[in-house]
C-alpha cells in the first residue's frame, strides 16, 4: 500500500482515565511504530452519550456517523473493552450494533480486553471473537489482554504485557497489508 494504513482503535471503557483505553492506545501505537499508519482512537467516554439513545443509525448525530464510517473504512481495527458481568460493556455493543453487517467482511480485527485478573482473560475467546465472527472479521489470533496488576495507574508496567502487545503488532502487519491487497482484487 502507497498510503498510509487507516488504524481505528476502540475503547469500550466507561471511564477517563482508563486502563482499556492505555491499553487500546499502547497496540495503536505498536502498530503504527512498525509501519506508517495514521491511527484514530474512538472512546466511548466520549460518544456513549449520544449513542445510548438511538435505535437506528438515521437516528445517530452526524459526528457518531463519522466513527461508523471510520470503522467501516478501517484498514485495521483495534477493539478493546473491559471486562463487565463477564462481557463486554453494553455501549461496546451498542456501537457495533450500527456497523453495517457485512463492512467488517474480511477486515482484520486485534481483539483486547481488561479486567481485574486473570479470570477474566477468557472474554476475548467467548465474547469478543464471536462478535466479530458475525461480521465475517479476520480476528487475529493474538489477543491482548491486561490485568489491573499490569498497570502502575493507567501506565502499562508489565514487560510481559509489553511483549505481546509487540507480538500482536508485529503479526498484525502482514494481515493488514493481505486484507487490504485482497480488497483492490475484489474491486478488479
Amino acid at each position: 500500500m502507497s498510503a498510509p494504513f487507516r488504524i481505528v482503535a476502540v475503547s469500550g471503557s466507561l471511564h477517563e482515565p482508563s486502563k482499556t483505553t492505555a491499553l487500546v492506545r499502547a497496540i495503536a501505537d505498536a502498530v503504527s511504530a512498525r509501519a506508517e499508519a495514521s491511527v484514530q482512537l474512538i472512546e466511548l467516554t466520549t460518544i456513549g452519550p449520544s449513542l445510548a439513545g438511538a435505535l437506528r443509525r438515521e437516528d445517530l448525530q452526524p459526528f457518531i456517523e463519522e466513527q461508523l464510517v471510520a470503522i467501516e473504512d478501517a484498514d485495521l481495527l483495534i477493539v478493546g473493552s473491559p471486562v463487565y458481568r463477564a462481557s463486554f460493556t453494553g455501549l461496546f455493543k451498542h456501537l457495533f450494533d450500527f456497523v453495517g453487517q457485512y463492512a467488517l467482511v474480511g477486515k482484520p480485527v486485534l481483539l483486547a480486553a481488561t479486567g481485574g485478573g486473570e479470570r477474566h482473560a477468557l472474554i476475548i475467546e467467548h465474547q469478543l471473537r464471536p462478535l466479530f465472527a458475525f461480521f465475517q472479521a479476520l480476528t487475529l489470533p493474538v489477543g491482548v489482554y491486561a490485568s489491573n496488576t499490569d498497570f502502575d495507574g493507567y501506565v502499562i508496567n508489565s514487560e510481559v504485557l509489553a511483549a505481546r502487545v509487540a507480538l500482536a503488532a508485529d503479526r498484525a502487519l502482514p494481515l493488514v497489508g493481505y486484507a487490504a491487497s485482497r480488497s483492490v482484487e475484489l474491486l478488479v
